[in-house]
């Protein structure tokens, strides 16, 4: 990857609290990185807004994308809702002198992976259990009882990528999640200046 920036990615199942940690890491401002904002086909939830949680494209848009190999990485989340990371985006903050975080999918991150090699920081953030990972799912109050158990279903898939990851932190206590994130993350960013 180009730039002085490194590439940490942070892939998680829906619910476990991996947007909750990048957002304490981003506050509590030791570590310098950027937010590579994913590209996405799905609609905007209440509040959130273009270029900022995501870029929000047409089927067509991100199609054309995908045609162009514009993405580092991107899947098929949900049928016919995809995501992706566009390469230009990373470049950008990479250029900068930012660490990059890629908040992905098992996909997006194993896509990752094979492209970055050993020059990615990769972080599976797991639930404590997934009776626990239901009930945070159903204490967000955003997904019907049968989006809740398609998640769960997911969950089960994508918690099975995380071997794959360099290191597995279990979201059980949020605070001593985020020391352990920002830890692993310092060290590698050190291990490779």
């Amino acid at each position: 990857m180009e730039g002085k920036g490194k590439v940490i990615v942070f892939s998680a199942p829906s619910g476990c609290g991996k947007s909750t940690i990048i957002q304490k890491l981003r506050e509590r401002g030791n570590i310098d990185f950027a937010f590579s904002v994913s590209a996405t086909n799905r609609a905007p939830r209440e509040g959130e807004k273009d270029g900022v949680n995501y870029y929000f494209m047409t089927d067509d848009e991100f199609k054309t994308h995908i045609d162009k190999g514009d993405f580092i990485e991107y899947c098929e989340v949900y049928p016919g809702k995809f995501y992706g990371t566009l390469k230009s985006e990373v470049i950008r903050r990479c250029n900068e002198g930012h660490n990059v975080i890629l908040d992905i999918d098992v996909e997006g991150g194993e896509n990752v992976m094979k492209l970055l090699g050993n020059d990615v920081l990769t972080l599976f953030i797991m639930p404590p259990s997934i009776d626990e990972l239901r009930s945070r799912l159903q204490n967000r109050g955003t997904d019907s009882p049968d989006k809740i158990e398609e998640r769960l279903s997911r969950a089960n898939y994508e918690i099975s990528f995380a071997p794959k990851y360099d290191v597995v932190i279990t979201n059980d206590v949020l605070q001593h999640s985020v020391e352990e994130c920002e830890k692993v993350i310092e060290d590698f960013i050190e291990s490779t200046v």
